[in-house]
């Protein structure tokens, strides 16, 4: 899979106060969040409505149907999914995988913030964010703190 490499199981490049990322690395993390971004709402489409289309992508992403199609055929090349024209959009294994694995991720931010008395919304959107970037240690211990019991509230 030509994928770029899922920083957030890496642990985080120390980079000093002040610096930064290098451009290309910074660029290629970005099109790994899209990517999971991407198979995660197709595998809720498929799973509510038993389609992905690429006018569903454009509307619950707010893009236009161009760059849905550029972003599907980088997915394509990738090997996370399969599509044709004007058909339905569909994941690979390795496009489910990654859908499944971004999904938990996102379950498990959510509910970690949740547990912190941090409004349903409010733990939704951030967890878009965080998602993308949390390392594979610092899930562990979102885990290890969701597991323990919660204080009633």
């Amino acid at each position: 899979m030509n994928v770029a490499p899922d920083q957030s199981s890496k642990s985080p490049v120390s980079l000093g106060v002040g610096a930064s990322q290098p451009p290309q690395r910074t660029r290629e993390q970005h099109a790994h969040e899209l990517a999971e971004d991407y198979v995660e709402l197709i595998a809720e489409l498929i799973a509510t409505t038993g389609e992905a289309r690429a006018i569903d992508l454009a509307r619950r992403l707010a893009v236009t149907h161009v760059t849905v199609g550029r972003t599907i055929q980088r997915l394509q090349r990738q090997g996370l999914v399969t599509a044709q024209p004007y058909r339905a959009i569909f994941l690979t294994e390795a496009g489910r995988k990654l859908a499944a694995e971004s999904r938990q991720r996102h379950e498990t931010v959510v509910a970690f913030l949740r547990s912190l008395g941090i409004p349903e919304e409010v733990a939704q959107s951030d967890a878009e964010g965080i998602e993308h970037h949390v390392s594979q240690e610092t899930l562990a211990a979102f885990r290890k703190h969701l597991a323990r019991p919660q204080p009633k509230r």
